[in-house]
């Protein structure tokens, strides 16, 4: 009981988790708090900062009441990406919601943007196709209609950051305000190459620089947590922080190329490690998988913007309890009859890149049945899965051999038979759900030298078992509703 653990933070975007973690990777204690987010306007999508904060605080709590003698060397941050906190330096209070990684409100500003002949040089510097869902634009949006956040950023107290550097600030108690270099790498303003913040992108974007946080290794310590902020107490070391695909890449235990993980939550993401900074020329992103000291990880990544969120959004359709209903409903037929759906719900992610893009369902006839609707849905997180993957093999130039799946949607059997199916690879599932925090546990343990590195665990592999015949019926049906669903 006395050994040493890490308390790893895991705040996503529908719910927050503390997780402790001991120094072979394995869990002792989880607690997890809810969150909401609002859509005030269509393409709209934001969450409160300072319920952000809540539930960390929350569940930090549940875990401190049930430690039983056990001793926490250090906290591990890992969190929703993309997702912009603005705060005021001088009251450390929110000055507008946090604007969520899928929301598209700056949609026009990227397309004024890109009309300007900006998007090249972008991507040198980032690694990243000029896109809304970047902190880039959307910082830039504030700034230019939000006279609050404005009139804090011309007297000089403005902070914007990821959620990261949010929870740092408030578990320091002001004390400290800084990033790693993986949630930086995410911003669409951090330089991948110099691993500094790009003064010509903040100008692009209109975006003050003193108004970023700190850019730091992701193993670095942070800082230490400050006396009656939370329940822990004073002095623990906030020794990792990391973005939580990256975080569950690193869980995997992934640290050469070859592998490449999909994250199965709200939104969907797929990353490998490449060995060097690459660009693709495929509708994926560079970025930064880690950095550990000196050393800098590099990888590709593509992200889906509404991957399992699918389920609950047509379960809710169909007048379904949820997405468990809607998935029986659909394992009650064997195909789904020509029905294909696109959860194009907020625009269209890798590789597709399509902010105008609407969802659809497409192919019914009098035949079609809800469970038809419901097995195509199923399809359709699957579907996004592989034209991300297919095109991570034409970027790479060789055939990637399995996935490996994480999040909570990977714990539907039938959605993993499926991906196999699909991807005519086999799909690794790791047994452990908490891959991120686990793998920012691992982080923090290995730069207390608590231990060496991350376990990868055991998993379940599901084969391909469908045919050819199938799999390119459905793949072909899936490219013709993309291609209606797309607003170009």
């Amino acid at each position: 009981m006395s050994a040493p653990f890490v308390l790893a933070i895991d705040q996503g975007t529908t719910n927050t988790k503390a997780v402790l973690v001991d120094g072979a990777g394995q869990i002792a204690l989880i607690a997890s708090a809810p969150m909401t987010s609002a859509y005030p306007h269509p393409g709209w999508a934001e969450q409160s900062a300072d319920a952000i904060w809540a539930s960390v605080a929350a569940v930090i709590a549940d875990i401190v009441a049930r430690l039983d003698g056990r001793t926490i060397a250090a906290l591990a941050i890992t969190n929703q990406r993309e997702t912009l906190v603005t705060w005021d330096q001088a009251t450390g209070k929110p000055v507008a919601p946090a604007i969520l990684w899928q929301c598209r409100r700056s949609a026009e500003d990227c397309d004024a943007i890109r009309a300007a002949g900006a998007d090249a040089g972008i991507i040198d510097a980032t690694g990243l196709a000029l896109n809304p869902l970047f902190p880039a634009s959307k910082l830039g949006w504030l700034l230019k209609r939000n006279p609050g956040v404005k009139a804090v950023a011309d007297s000089g107290r403005l902070a914007a950051g990821t959620v990261d550097s949010w929870l740092l600030y408030k578990l320091t108690a002001t004390r400290r305000f800084a990033t790693d270099h993986s949630n930086a790498s995410r911003t669409q303003l951090f330089n991948t190459a110099t691993l500094r913040w790009d003064d010509d992108l903040c100008r692009l974007f209109g975006v003050p620089t003193g108004c970023l946080p700190e850019p730091l290794p992701s193993d670095a310590r942070f800082g230490e947590t400050a006396p009656a902020v939370t329940a822990l107490p004073a002095g623990i070391p906030i020794h990792a922080m990391m973005g939580d695909s990256h975080a569950a890449l690193y869980g995997h235990g992934v640290r050469a190329p070859g592998a490449v993980k999909a994250t199965y939550g709200t939104g969907s993401s797929l990353m490998t490690l490449t060995g060097r900074r690459v660009a693709s020329a495929h509708g994926l992103s560079g970025t930064i998988a880690w950095s550990r000291g000196a050393q800098t990880a590099y990888a590709l990544e593509g992200n889906i913007t509404v991957s399992a969120q699918a389920a609950a959004f047509m379960a809710a359709m169909l007048g379904l309890k949820g997405a468990a209903d809607l998935s029986d409903l659909a394992q009650t037929v064997a195909t789904s009859n020509g029905v294909a759906v696109v959860p194009a719900l907020a625009g269209l992610g890798a590789p597709h890149w399509d902010d105008y893009a609407t969802g659809l369902v497409t192919g019914m006839t009098l035949a079609t049945t809800p469970a038809h609707v419901a097995r195509a849905t199923f399809e359709a997180i699957a579907l996004q899965i592989y034209d991300v993957f297919a095109a991570m093999q034409q970027d790479i130039g060789q055939p990637l051999k399995a996935l490996l799946a994480d999040g909570g949607a990977s714990a539907n059997a039938f959605l993993m038979q499926l991906q196999a199916d699909i991807l005519a690879k086999p799909v690794h599932r790791s047994d452990v759900a908490e891959l991120s925090a686990i793998g920012v546990a691992a982080m923090a343990a290995s730069a207390l030298g608590l231990a060496a590195d991350a376990p990868a665990g055991a998993h379940k592999v599901f084969e391909p078992a469908a045919g050819s015949a199938w799999r390119d019926t459905v793949i072909a049906g899936w490219h013709a509703a993309i291609a209606k669903a797309k607003s170009r």
